[in-house]
């Protein structure tokens, strides 16, 4: 295993909007809890990756997070979720999913941003390591 340190700012902002994407399901949950099965998908698709990205020092772990944020925003358009973003008569489950939905646009970019910055830190570090060793 890798040890990199420290959790750069992207990491640490990637798995906090993670888990309070997870925070916006269980608003949902509150308000509408005959919608969902006794435990949702989504909690792993959501906190699978924020494990990986704090306790995988991989620079890759960031990932999971990036492709978690394409399918939930990809799924929330293509299963017609979407109109629950104003749909007034509910306003816990609107609220909820407004909660998760910002939350994972900013994870997916956090994500994106902190697996440029491994990947440019890992090049840097074996760059400087190469130049050091001849």
């Amino acid at each position: 295993m890798l040890s990199r340190g420290p959790l750069s700012f992207g990491e640490k902002l990637a798995v906090a909007a993670l888990v309070v994407a997870a925070i916006g399901v269980v608003f949902q949950i509150a308000a509408r809890p005959q919608n969902y099965p006794t435990v949702p998908p989504v909690f792993f698709i959501l906190l699978i990756p924020a494990g990986l990205i704090t306790f995988g020092r991989w620079r890759w772990a960031p990932i999971p997070a990036v492709l978690a944020g394409v399918f939930l925003t990809f799924g929330l358009f293509a299963s017609g979720a979407s109109g629950r973003l104003f749909d007034l008569s509910n306003p816990g489950d609107s609220l909820g999913l407004w909660i998760q939905m910002l939350a994972v646009v900013v994870a997916t970019v956090a994500a994106i941003v902190a697996t440029v910055q491994n990947y440019r830190r890992q090049t840097s570090v074996t760059a400087g390591t190469a130049v050091q060793s001849e």
